[in-house]
């Protein structure tokens, strides 16, 4: 069974060199608030040691933009939040995703081979 919900992720880059930005974090959301929650807790998160430039760029997303992320979201639209520390660039997206299940072994029977592997004494 699919299952509805948003794969986010925060990524780093380094504006003054030339390398590909870093993933910092992922996280999988189940709905729409849990998503953009992630983003908010980590903008409020790391707002005090943020630049003033950057602050303002956080709180003004916090206080003003976050709702249309929030609409976009409900759309099952992607959406991107960043903000610029110095010369670092902080960028969080949040893209729509169908999660597969991963399998698990309760309930399942392991093949007839498996009981013939035996542990070994440490020694």
């Amino acid at each position: 069974m699919l299952k509805r919900g948003f794969w986010c992720e925060c990524w780093t880059e380094d504006l003054a060199e030339q390398q590909s930005p870093t993933l910092l974090a992922s996280f999988d959301a189940y709905s729409a608030p849990q998503a953009d929650r992630w983003v908010s807790v980590a903008l409020r998160t790391i707002s005090p040691a943020l630049d003033a430039d950057a602050s303002d760029e956080a709180w003004e997303w916090l206080y003003e933009d976050r709702i249309e992320t929030r609409r976009a979201l409900l759309r099952a639209e992607p959406c991107t939040v960043s903000v610029t520390h110095a010369k670092t660039r902080i960028t969080w997206t949040i893209r729509p995703a169908l999660f597969l299940p991963l399998a698990h072994r309760q309930g399942a029977e392991l093949p007839t081979c498996a009981h013939d592997c035996k542990p070994h004494p440490a020694g």
